[in-house]
């Protein structure tokens, strides 16, 4: 089990809590919670080890595409693949009422 920490500018504090997805077979959770104005922090729980580089670059693509809101995002994966990635963050921004 490896885990991660990223970090991210971002605008204004996310609007609400948010949860997206499932931990299972190849899948993940996501878990959103307001942070302050400024900064996002993703936190990553995987149960794959040596693909620190590949999710660095999958949410650098994600956070440097889109101003988005200040979020504390947790991730429990459980071997999902990049693309199941960034629909499950999303998906949470989503949830939690932003575009």
């Amino acid at each position: 089990m490896e885990q991660l920490q990223f970090e991210y500018a971002a605008g204004q504090p996310a609007a609400q809590r948010a949860l997206a997805g499932v931990v299972g077979s190849g899948d993940l959770e996501v878990l959103l919670e307001p942070a302050a104005a400024g900064r996002t922090t993703v936190l990553v729980q995987t149960s794959v080890n040596g693909f620190g580089a590949t999710w660095q670059a999958v949410l650098d693509r994600l956070f440097q595409a889109a101003s988005l809101p200040a979020a504390r995002i947790e991730i429990h994966d459980s071997g999902a693949t990049p693309g199941v990635v960034r629909l499950r963050i999303e998906q949470a921004y989503e949830q939690a009422g932003q575009p």
